[in-house]
């Protein structure tokens, strides 16, 4: 049945032609953005992933930043601690000349001053953007290290930050100063004239290890206990354990023994705070009491002292005569060991930071390559799809014009 009110052929043809042009519309946008998915109407679910994955990609531009900013700072660092180490060495070598008696040592003096202040200049110009890893001379907690972000870590439960933590390698030549000390510390036995054993046992604080500015003192001056012509101390800094106290204080005992002729050897033992005496022959060694060991309150609260360099020692080497030369000799070897452990650091965390620097540059490539095969138009597909969707449309009008002249056959039946 024909029809002058209902055009039945033109209704297909027009939605047909509809179609035509709206798959048109999606495939000529997908060329002009380059994109498949270009909002949430056109893939919700692909959408949003992609779009948690490209705030990824812009917090991971962040951590490369973060990244080469952090290995800058410990390059500079690892730069400075390796010029000490040569400094250090050429200062041995004039230690080494003074131990000959023909020798001026007047002038290989003043060569160590300089090379010494030149230590100076190079740990205090060892910053980047205002941080100084080669000073740890604060009291403040957790001043004794830096965190590097170095990843983000996305899981179930949420997003976390990880971090790469650098310790500062103090290479400063500051002098160090006890603060208060009140605690009597401790010693399982008084050592005598020609005795050995432990002498000094040192505690944590209450909460558990080491405050940052709490001193710890072995007492001597004035009744010369030890034989020793001077009290010795040493004043925690950020990140020491009770070792590293023990450390200090052992190398600061044994270094006043050397200056004072005493023959003794002091040590750390296996128990942790414990000093023992070995080698002890007598000479000049005064009988020593539990009441000689003390340092700061255990509740961390007298912490006053001022923290010194742990390059401190050089401003005592003093070559000047043949006991000097022979405590020098001894003590640079220490200090270009502590140089030594403190470039080595610097440069173990820096390699960490480049390698962690490398895999962040490839895990970005990775996501950004990830994101494209989600939503990126394909161009060879949807070049071909727009040929033949033009060629659909040019048929489609075609088709609707002939739907709409079929009434006008319906003329010739009224002639």
């Amino acid at each position: 049945m024909s029809s002058i009110l209902t055009n039945n052929g033109a209704m297909v043809a027009l939605q047909t032609l509809k179609s035509i042009n709206s798959n048109l519309g999606t495939t000529q946008s997908e060329i002009s953005t380059g994109k498949r998915v270009s909002s949430a109407k056109d893939n919700s679910a692909v959408w949003a992933i992609s779009k948690v994955m490209e705030a990824d990609v812009k917090g991971f531009k962040g951590i490369s930043d973060s990244l080469n900013l952090g290995q800058s700072t410990v390059a500079v660092a690892r730069q400075a601690a390796e010029t000490t180490t040569e400094l250090l060495t050429d200062i041995k070598g004039k230690i080494v000349a003074a131990q000959e008696e023909n020798v001026d040592r007047d002038k290989i003096q003043t060569d160590i001053k300089a090379l010494r202040d030149q230590i100076s200049a190079v740990v205090g110009a060892a910053q980047f953007n205002g941080l100084n890893l080669l000073s740890n001379t604060s009291n403040e907690a957790n001043s004794g290290s830096i965190n590097i972000l170095a990843s983000l870590d996305r899981s179930g439960a949420g997003v976390d930050a990880s971090d790469i933590n650098v310790s500062k390698q103090d290479l400063g030549t500051g002098a160090s100063a006890a603060g208060t000390v009140s605690v009597n510390a401790g010693s399982t036995n008084t050592v005598n004239d020609g005795a050995s054993g432990v002498m000094a046992t040192f505690a944590e604080d209450t909460a558990g290890g080491v405050t940052a500015g709490n001193s710890y003192e072995i007492q001597a001056a004035g009744t010369t206990k030890l034989g020793l012509s001077a009290d010795v101390a040493y004043v925690a800094r950020d990140g020491d354990s009770l070792s590293d106290v023990v450390t200090g204080m052992v190398a600061a005992l044994n270094k006043q023994a050397t200056e004072d002729g005493v023959d003794v050897t002091f040590a750390a033992t296996s128990n942790a705070g414990e000093i023992s005496v070995t080698n002890n022959t007598g000479t000049n060694f005064a009988a020593f009491a539990a009441g000689d060991v003390q340092q700061s309150a255990l509740d961390g609260s007298e912490n006053n002292g001022t923290i010194g360099g742990r390059l401190a020692a050089l401003s005592d080497i003093d070559v000047t005569t043949q006991e000097g030369a022979d405590a020098a000799l001894e003590e640079i070897e220490g200090l270009i060991q502590i140089s030594i452990d403190s470039a080595a650091n610097f440069g173990s965390a820096q390699g960490r930071i480049e390698t962690q620097t490398d895999f962040i540059s490839g895990l970005t490539d990775a996501l950004k390559s990830g994101i494209g095969t989600l939503v990126d138009a394909d161009m060879e597909e949807a070049s071909a799809r727009l040929q033949a969707l033009q060629v659909q449309q040019q048929l489609g009008v075609q088709a609707l014009s002939i739907a709409n002249q079929a009434p006008q056959q319906l003329l010739s039946l009224f002639r």
